[in-house]
């Protein structure tokens, strides 16, 4: 196989399959060690970001990104889980005015910025050393303490004034979870509701137009798309390496370099070797594709 299945694989994720069942289908095709950043709940859609062979070596760079997601928020109907696994636990009446524009647009606009959330209790944090979906299952109470998040944008896309359903687009911290900001805006709107969609479109630098179908993977599309270490990479300065110093990299020797702190894409006669790090003028490696 070699060092050219090394990379990121961006998967459009179908309704209804597990992250794990992507990463073991992935596995099998490529023969190599695939791991993922970011969990998709089974319902949800869209960017799932894979990480193959060497590429899971990168995974600690990858783990802090930003979201953006389609949502689809159905008003009226509150559930067990908030989205549409649950059992029906309320029902309110919509007021005709709560799907007015404005005020659609309004109540959106005041999920912006820095706030504290509370995650939902079937979700996949720990207490205790527990999930907490392992908690409600059993229907225990736990203690859950809200996460500080950031809302960056709110963009309305449509409103479904027959159905009472409301489309939009978020883009958010980490961390966030959909299915509590869904009942918190039907709150704001004096109703309740539960995520009836969710389509994950950016995580990070990684956008759902660079993603593949599960149903179109063979070993050819893999390589075809496959973001490589130099690629994900691209923006960073690179360092030459002659000969002599290419083996003392590799061996795990500090080099002296006069440069800045961070990280570096490290060369040897025009070969991409891998990922330095220069901390205090030493630079040593990181991720080595070899």
């Amino acid at each position: 196989m070699g060092s050219n299945m090394n990379g990121i694989l961006i998967i459009n994720k179908s309704k209804g399959c597990t992250s794990h069942d992507i990463v073991a289908k992935v596995k099998k095709i490529t023969g190599e060690k695939v791991g993922h950043t970011g969990t998709l709940d089974p319902l949800a859609t869209g960017v799932l970001p894979l990480l193959i062979g060497k590429g899971t070596l990168c995974s600690k760079y990858l783990i802090n990104h930003d979201k953006t997601y389609t949502v689809l928020l159905k008003l009226g109907i509150k559930k067990s889980t908030g989205d549409e696994e649950g059992e029906i636990l309320e029902k309110k009446a919509v007021d005709e005015k709560t799907c007015d524009e404005k005020n659609v647009k309004m109540v959106l606009e005041s999920f912006l910025g820095e706030q504290q959330q509370m995650p939902p209790i079937y979700s996949a944090i720990k207490v205790n050393g527990k999930k907490l979906y392992e908690y409600a299952r059993k229907g225990l109470e736990v203690e859950i303490k809200p996460r500080k998040i950031m809302i960056y944008d709110m963009k309305l896309l449509k409103i479904d004034k027959v159905n009472f359903e409301i489309q939009f687009e978020v883009s958010c911290s980490k961390g966030t979870y959909i299915r509590s900001l869904c009942e918190d805006i039907a709150k704001e709107m004096e109703t309740v509701g539960y995520m009836k969609e969710l389509q994950r479109t950016k995580v990070g630098i990684f956008a759902i137009e660079q993603s593949v179908l599960l149903e179109d993977l063979t070993k050819e599309t893999i390589k075809e798309n496959l973001i490589t270490i130099e690629n994900l990479f691209k923006n960073l300065e690179n360092i030459e390496l002659n000969e002599k110093k290419l083996q003392l990299f590799l061996n795990g020797v500090k080099l002296n370099f006069d440069l800045e702190d961070g990280l570096y894409r490290i060369y040897s006669n025009q070969q991409f070797i891998g990922i330095g790090v220069i901390k205090d003028k030493l630079l040593k490696r990181d991720i080595v594709i070899h």
